[in-house]
């Protein structure tokens, strides 16, 4: 029973020969700082000590101490240098394994590549971008039916009907009456009756003088 309800086991981090080797530069490293701490403690005693030395008169032994002290910085100078050794061999391995995990992170998706392309030809590929293209074209071909696109057979007969209605709304020309009837006849469809030309020269009209009449005498 502990065995099927216990937790799963954790999956265990295997640890590399470069994984040890970076620990091991990092110890060092460690160790060497700790030195340089004790150093730069020791430079700092060793100097008040010099500086008491030749307050008491004691000239040679705190010129001896000062030597020592010119030692100690030299061997501090040298741990700076294997320090910055050791941080760059650190960074070359951490980078070196980043690399690595690079690749095969590279190696991993060309062969995941090539098993796709493996399972799609060309063929394949045209006949899917065929049938796509025909799929778009049959659909806005629906989408025109159901949206009441016009045809242009349809589209000339609206600009046909459109022209009519345009003609329909036209002022209506101006008409007068005929006399004897209620309708109207347009002017410029009624005949006019005007007398005709005459072919021959008129006849003047001779006045006939009135006889003067006689007043009888009384």
């Amino acid at each position: 029973m502990g065995i099927l309800f216990g937790k799963s086991k954790k999956k265990e981090t295997r640890v590399t020969e470069q994984d040890k080797a970076v620990l091991q530069l990092k110890q060092q490293r460690d160790k060497l700082k700790q030195y340089q701490k004790r150093i730069l403690n020791n430079l700092e005693s060793e100097r008040k000590l010099a500086k008491q030395l030749l307050q008491d008169g004691r000239k040679d032994k705190a010129k001896l101490l000062l030597r020592k002290k010119k030692f100690m910085e030299q061997m501090l100078t040298k741990t700076d240098g294997q320090l910055l050794n050791l941080e760059q061999m650190c960074h070359d391995i951490e980078f070196a394994q980043i690399e690595q995990q690079v690749i095969q992170g590279l190696k991993v998706g060309n062969e995941s590549l090539k098993t796709l392309h493996e399972m799609l030809s060309i063929d394949d590929i045209e006949r899917i971008m065929d049938e796509t293209r025909e799929g778009i074209e049959k659909q806005q071909e629906i989408d025109e039916i159901l949206g009441g696109k016009l045809t242009d057979e349809d589209e000339e007969a609206v600009m046909n009907e459109l022209e009519s209605i345009i003609a329909e709304s036209l002022p209506t020309p101006v008409t007068e009456p005929i006399a004897g009837e209620g309708d109207k006849v347009p002017i410029e469809d009624e005949e006019l009756n005007l007398p005709e030309i005459p072919t021959e020269e008129p006849k003047q009209k001779v006045r006939r003088k009135e006889a003067p009449q006689l007043v009888a005498a009384s």
